[in-house]
């Protein structure tokens, strides 16, 4: 049964915690999605959050599932659906970036490389950022430890998310470019702006002026 209310997709993990302030300060209550406990649909009042893994936001949002949703750019830009993005939130920034060994025979030089081998979780942002460059790409996916695959010889690179850059240096590896810089985004589904317009613009609105208090 559809939901008549605004659905909002939130992502498990490292971004729940800032979402869910954010959310606060607009005036959005999900502080329940906080909770240790193993349900993914809370409902509140008006509002439905749907906990899902951060990589899959942007494709419940697009097929209608959930109206409104919050990711990271970078997973918006790899996933590349058509959707409404109204707001840069200004939380959860990190960059997606190259890293390879810092003992690497022939250090990074995109000048130099017709082919590489590469580990990532971001095979469509990597495959274009090479190509551009004049590079073939032989991507492989991984979903756990990217930076594990050039220390085993599994690839040659890496292309991963970067905050601090502490794990690439514990294991080993150095950051050689910067892909993309990333933060959080409010994503839309573009049907539900247009049904539920006057339930989710007033949303966008609390939102942007949240962000202008924060400023």
């Amino acid at each position: 049964m559809k939901y008549s209310g605004i659905t909002f997709a939130l992502p498990k993990g490292r971004l729940l915690k800032e979402a869910v302030d954010f959310l606060k300060k607009s005036g959005i209550d999900a502080t329940e999605t906080l909770k240790e406990t193993r349900k993914l649909i809370f409902e509140t009042g008006n509002y439905r959050f749907i906990l899902v893994k951060p990589m899959d936001v942007p494709t419940y949002v697009y097929y209608g599932t959930a109206d409104v949703g919050i990711a990271g750019k970078d997973v918006i830009e790899e996933k590349g659906y058509d959707l409404y993005e109204p707001l840069d939130l200004k939380f959860g920034e990190c960059r997606l970036s190259v890293a390879e060994p810092v003992n690497i025979t022939e250090p990074y030089d995109p000048d130099r490389l017709s082919y590489i081998r590469v580990a990532t979780k971001y095979p469509k942002i990597t495959d274009r950022y090479f190509r551009n460059k004049g590079i073939h790409p032989e991507i492989i996916v991984l979903y756990g430890s990217v930076e594990l695959a050039p220390l085993v010889g599994l690839s040659d690179r890496i292309v991963d998310l970067v905050q601090t850059g502490t794990t690439l240096r514990e294991n080993g590896l150095r950051e050689v470019d910067v892909i993309l810089h990333s933060t959080a985004r409010l994503i839309v589904n573009r049907a539900s702006l247009k049904t539920k317009y006057r339930a989710i613009k007033p949303i966008i609105n609390k939102m942007r002026e949240s962000l202008t208090r924060k400023e």
